[in-house]
């Protein structure tokens, strides 16, 4: 199979990519990545880049020449490529609504051009909302609370439109707040996990009693490689572990595996339409395509942590760049004058 996936140099895409050289090697991988602040070329080891069945394009998804280009020589897609921070999305939401949508449209409009055998669009359970019931099925209503979730819920519904309209090979991933090695250090578990490594303060937003459903990047990779090989179209499919935990108690979980004092969580304002609760079903993924996460929360942390741990330069050099600097000051800084 050619495969291209957009947006591979990402966290969840430089996972899979590793995953598909890993498990196929009759797969030709194609990453597409525009090397935004959190594309990273260190995601990507020694032995990827040496790998035959690799090879990197950089360019940008709204690129419409280069994406119909590329597109002529594929198989099947799989669509990571987005702006995907809910904070970056309340500061400033125009690369949000330019990649998560329009990139989108583009790649869709390349897919009706050059045909391929199926089109993995990656959405997100933020489109959903806070829970009106739980678990969470695909049923849920959609109701996006931030510019990010609205911008991928718009997205997520284009792409089920061209299947509708052009009965396009599409089929819709919803996965729930997935955590891991080679996340960029401004979401949550890197953030804090990386953070009471160095001493610093956890900023914890309001009360801290918001809920989550939490996925480990693995099973996030291999129900996404179950969805690309199984023969459903027109479908969406949630991916999550049917667990919640609060943010303190995430924050306690890593301050207890790095043996940090509780002194170091710091209540800040909360953040703008911020989400109350996800908790994921995911009974139609068991069903349609024998998946189940097969990482506990527990094990998930203690992985994650140990990462952090034994891959320093990783994350300090992200955090020192002036990208990186300049939107946790001016972010965290607001925060704490609204506590």
């Amino acid at each position: 199979m050619r495969l291209l996936i957009t947006g591979g140099a990402g966290f969840i895409g430089s996972n899979f990519v590793k995953l598909c050289l890993k498990k196929r090697a009759d797969y030709k991988i194609t990453v597409l990545d525009a090397l935004t602040y959190c594309g990273n070329l260190d995601n990507f080891p020694k032995e990827i880049w040496e790998n035959k069945n690799f090879t990197f394009c950089k360019g940008n998804i709204l690129d419409k020449e280069l994406v119909f280009d590329i597109m002529k020589a594929q198989d099947a897609v799989v669509h990571f490529a987005a702006y995907s921070h809910v904070d970056r999305s309340i500061d400033l939401s125009d690369p949000f609504i330019d990649t998560d949508f329009k990139g989108t449209q583009v790649l869709l409009e390349a897919i009706k051009e050059h045909a391929v055998r199926r089109f993995v669009h990656i959405s997100t359970s933020e489109v959903y909302g806070s829970a009106q019931y739980v678990p969470m099925d695909e049923n849920h209503p959609l109701n996006p609370q931030s510019p990010y979730a609205a911008a991928k819920a718009g997205g997520d519904r284009l792409a089920y439109s061209y299947y509708l309209t052009y009965h396009l090979p599409i089929v819709i991933v919803r996965p729930f707040n997935t955590y891991g090695p080679n996340q960029y250090p401004e979401k949550l578990i890197p953030l804090f996990t990386t953070n009471a490594m160095e001493g610093k303060k956890l900023p914890v937003y309001g009360t801290g009693e918001n809920k989550r459903d939490w996925l480990y990047v693995s099973d996030s990779c291999n129900g996404i490689l179950k969805i690309l090989e199984s023969e459903i179209t027109g479908e969406v499919i949630n991916l999550g572990t049917g667990n919640d935990y609060s943010i303190l108690e995430i924050t306690n979980t890593i301050l207890k595996e790095i043996k940090k004092p509780k002194s170091l969580i710091e209540l800040v304002g909360d953040r703008p339409g911020h989400v109350q609760r996800l908790n994921s079903s995911y009974k139609k993924a068991e069903t349609l395509l024998d998946w189940r996460p097969e990482v506990s929360f527990q094990e998930g942390i203690k992985k994650t942590v140990k990462w952090y741990k034994e891959n320093v330069s990783w994350w300090k050099k992200l955090k020192a760049s002036k990208e990186f600097k300049e939107f946790e000051e001016k972010w965290y800084s607001r925060l704490r004058r609204e506590k």
